[in-house]
């Protein structure tokens, strides 16, 4: 509502440090939040015990760990027309702008660094009356920060050729804990069907032949900075 940003904007005027909690069922627009606010925490409809729960985060009884299932848009220019019933900039698979908080973005009161991934073909298995290869994905993760907290490494993949396709789907996570400095290998598996996408030729799901791109990161967005290609037959 208007006359709580009012609010909001008044406060950080007067030099206060403004916390946001913000209850809403799906993505809104915050620039002037994100200009107003030291911090906000995206709540959702989070049912009778929420304040409690909230409470323990902002606190700091609980360290944070939750990553957004949705693109957060700064503005519904950034979106295409009722009209338009085209994919072109429809979720996070197919946005080519720059959003406020991205798929999968979500803080904590601690950091992470992420290694460089390396893909390796595990032995293959029978499906079906044929034989496919499977994959499994490791990187090494860090937390870089001061006290324990859980990431969430998310694993995106891409067909490299397919010109109207996603940008990336999400396709595999983990979560992992770590103490404050420790670092640990992670293995995620990806199995044959990871790959899988629409093939317009055939007017099937399937595994196309060809070069893929596996990104691997705390977000759709940072994920993006992390890639290794891959050729699967």
């Amino acid at each position: 509502p208007k006359a709580q940003r009012q609010v909001i904007a008044m406060l950080h005027q007067a030099g206060k440090r403004v916390v946001f909690v913000n209850c809403s069922g799906c993505a809104i627009a915050m620039v002037p939040e994100t200009e107003n606010a030291e911090a906000i925490l995206q709540a959702w409809y989070p049912g009778e015990r929420g304040g409690e729960a909230v409470a323990k985060v902002l606190f700091g009884e609980v360290n944070p760990s939750g990553k957004l299932p949705v693109t957060f848009y700064k503005s519904v220019n950034d979106l295409p027309d009722f009209l338009d019933y085209t994919m072109k900039n429809r979720t996070y698979r197919y946005f080519k702008g720059e959003p406020l908080f991205p798929f999968g973005y979500g803080l904590s009161y601690t950091t992470f660094e992420y290694g460089k991934p390396t893909l390796m073909q595990v032995k293959s298995k029978k499906r079906g009356s044929g034989k496919t290869a499977d994959y499994k994905l490791m990187f090494s993760l860090q937390n870089t920060g001061k006290r324990e907290g859980t990431e969430v490494a998310q694993v995106y993949i891409k067909r490299v050729d397919d010109v109207d396709g996603p940008i990336k789907s999400l396709k595999a996570f983990k979560r992992v804990s770590l103490k404050a400095g420790e670092r640990q290998m992670v293995s995620i598996d990806l199995p044959r069907k990871s790959f899988e996408g629409w093939d317009a030729q055939t007017n099937t799901i399937r595994v196309v032949p060809g070069t893929y791109q596996v990104f691997v990161g705390g977000s759709s967005a940072d994920a993006a900075k992390t890639k290794i290609e891959v050729k699967v037959k």
